[in-house]
């Protein structure tokens, strides 16, 4: 974009940092990015996310928080996994890491029993080792840790009526 003027320059980026921030939230990082695929100046592109900064546009740490609850909610991510999201989008790994602490051990077990209960109810022909093996799955991709995985699927499968010898041995 450095054949636009300065003014019209500082315009375009802006229309591009506004469209993005209409549709959902972003990082810094991610303005940054976009802006530089776009082929806008980097010191451009720092001004104007300085001036996003600056009047409260751009805040990675409201980002980071409302991103937690957001992916914890809907998706069922664990605080490892919304840690690693938020770094990969360009956020301050202590910023992810304060507001991925939200998220109490008593909130993230209860949503992994949630989702183990959920996927349980689709798998009426499956035989308990493979159930066991797609449910630890299941939680491992959404950053669940090993021991909080091996406690919530062995107690729900054992409120569900199956045997669970699989993992009273993992003990």
């Amino acid at each position: 974009m450095s054949e636009l003027p300065p003014d019209e320059a500082w315009k375009k980026a802006k229309e591009v940092c506004f469209d993005l921030l209409a549709a959902r939230p972003r990082s810094k990082d991610e303005l940054r990015q976009a802006l530089r695929r776009k082929g806008f100046d980097d010191d451009l592109s720092e001004q104007l996310l300085g001036k996003l900064d600056d009047s409260g546009l751009v805040d990675d740490a409201a980002f980071a928080e409302s991103w937690v609850r957001s992916r914890h909610a809907y998706r069922g991510l664990a605080r490892r996994a919304l840690v690693s999201e938020l770094t990969r989008k360009g956020v301050d790994p202590e910023i992810a890491a304060e507001a991925a602490s939200e998220v109490d051990p008593e909130s993230e077990e209860a949503r992994a029993r949630e989702l183990v209960r959920k996927k349980l109810r689709t798998m009426t022909d499956v035989d308990e080792q493979k159930a066991t093996r797609r449910l630890l799955g299941l939680l491992a991709r959404k950053g669940y840790s090993q021991g909080l995985s091996y406690r919530v699927v062995r107690d729900e499968l054992r409120d569900a009526g199956a045997e669970s010898t699989l993992l009273d041995e993992a003990e």
